[in-house]
């Protein structure tokens, strides 16, 4: 294979082609602001948060420890996309290096992983402060929080470095082109010239894993809080813990929706076509959406916001 196609580099592609909006070429101008425009909301309010969660003291309950860690997982998230794809629409080559894509894909499901089970994590939280509100101090304490993010981190690592370590094995033939937005398992698995039964199952099984154990704690944890929310008495009280959990189920439900369509459908029904554009919505659309979200549902991070600029202005002086 070596020296029979310019494309290829000891056996693998120097390049891939991200093909994008390109056989639409009149959208390619307003998808561009809106990647910018995204980007930096989703910059500005996920540092916002993670800054009030840092430095404000009413801010240091596990769900806001835990919350800190979504918002730097989202601005892990469209760090690793957005930009070059901003590139590839400001420019003639839509290309991304090999090199490029295989640490794109491995990152970006290294974070997807991680946040399915920080999702659950949360889950957890909200379940404990509602059903043991006596023993939450006692349950929820800071070094258990601590070891559920790193578990959290380390495990999507783990499952991230089997999908790379498989992938890179895999010849492709001809050229490579891809109709995503930037490098995706899926779409790079159905790339290959070769029998990809293997990564197909391998990818199933750990997504599967990822998906479906996380998101059985978060629907048990819910279940659980809908049915002490109702035993409440008190409407103010069923109200407050209504306010508390609807935030993480919105979230919960933009994350999880789209990742089962992308990750858990037989690989011969996978439409690259649609694909695309759902990988762009929970890989953009829900990373912005994060910090709007929260804030606006929940009445201690919108005081600390607006202290924040205060604080702020005393740490300058």
């Amino acid at each position: 294979m070596r020296g029979s196609n310019q494309s290829f580099l000891w056996g693998y592609p120097r390049t891939f082609i991200l093909l994008g909006v390109s056989n639409r070429p009149w959208l390619e101008f307003p998808l561009f602001v809106v990647l910018l425009v995204s980007y930096i909301l989703t910059m500005l309010g996920n540092i916002a948060i993670i800054v009030v969660s840092r430095i404000d003291a009413q801010l240091q309950s596990p769900m806001y420890i835990f919350l800190g860690h979504l918002s730097f997982l989202d601005l892990c998230f469209t760090t690793t996309t957005i930009p070059q794809m901003l590139v590839n629409m400001g420019s003639s080559r839509k290309t991304i290096s090999y090199g490029g894509c295989t640490v794109q894909y491995g990152m970006f499901h290294w974070l997807g992983c991680t946040e399915c089970i920080l999702l659950a994590a949360m889950a957890l939280d909200r379940y404990v402060a509602i059903c043991e509100p006596l023993r939450y101090a006692v349950i929820m304490h800071r070094s258990l929080c601590q070891q559920l993010v790193a578990m959290a981190w380390v495990s999507g690592f783990g499952n991230s470095l089997v999908q790379v370590v498989l992938t890179v094995q895999l010849p492709f033939c001809g050229e490579q082109v891809i109709n995503n937005f930037f490098c995706e398992l899926p779409a790079i698995i159905k790339l290959s010239c070769t029998d990809t039964t293997v990564n197909d199952t391998t990818l199933a099984v750990l997504v599967a894993l990822f998906v479906v154990v996380p998101l059985a704690v978060i629907l048990l944890s819910y279940g659980f809080i809908a049915r002490a929310v109702l035993r409440m008495h008190s409407s103010k009280g069923r109200h407050k813990a209504f306010g508390t959990c609807s935030s993480h189920l919105v979230v919960v439900s933009l994350f999880y929706l789209p990742a089962i369509y992308m990750y858990l459908q037989p690989p011969s029904s996978y439409s690259q076509e649609q694909g695309k554009f759902i990988s762009l919505f929970y890989s953009i659309i829900t990373p912005t959406l994060n910090p709007f979200i929260y804030t606006l549902r929940n009445k201690d991070v919108k005081g600390a916001l607006k202290r924040l600029p205060e604080r702020v202005w005393r740490i300058c002086k």
